[in-house]
């Protein structure tokens, strides 16, 4: 089976976890930390806000089900791309809206979107979201992969 990787961050992780891994065609989610100055940082680490690390949900998908544009109109969807650092009551750079692109045409289509988006802003806000070349993955704690799920929740404050 042909697979991709696509990695965002859109505050905390948990809420971007449970909503791409109900998507058909999203073979896996893995929450981590990318983006950061620390190797293989914890979540004690990461909540300083000092590391520069930023919570993120790796998605591994099948491009013939779901293509990587359609996984970026969910990622817009689920939080607010205009708010710096910071989603809903989440506050810091680790909380930042950032796509962590792994190709050049993951990037030319994170950077379209961004821009399709800007210009049909209702709100006249600009979108922030950073596109960046994807670091290193530092996949976090056993105890947040799939919170909320093992807690019986469908969502936080997405």
């Amino acid at each position: 089976m042909n697979t991709e990787i696509a990695t965002f961050g859109a505050g905390c992780f948990w809420g971007p976890e449970a909503s791409f891994s109900n998507i058909p065609g999203v073979q896996e989610t893995t929450v981590g930390y990318m983006g950061g100055t620390l190797d293989n940082p914890g979540y004690r680490d990461v909540c300083t806000g000092e590391t520069g690390h930023v919570e993120v949900v790796q998605v591994t998908f099948n491009p013939e089900q779901v293509s990587y544009v359609e996984l970026l109109e969910v990622f817009w969807g689920i939080h607010d791309p205009t708010q710096v650092n910071r989603q809903g009551p989440d506050i810091g750079l680790q909380y930042r809206s950032v796509v962590f692109c792994h190709s050049a045409e993951q990037t030319a289509q994170a950077t379209a979107s961004k821009e399709k988006l800007n210009a049909g802003s209702a709100s006249g806000r600009p979108v922030v979201t950073g596109i960046e070349t994807a670091p290193t993955f530092w996949r976090a704690e056993d105890v947040h992969q799939k919170y909320l799920e093992k807690r019986g929740l469908a969502f936080c404050h997405v």
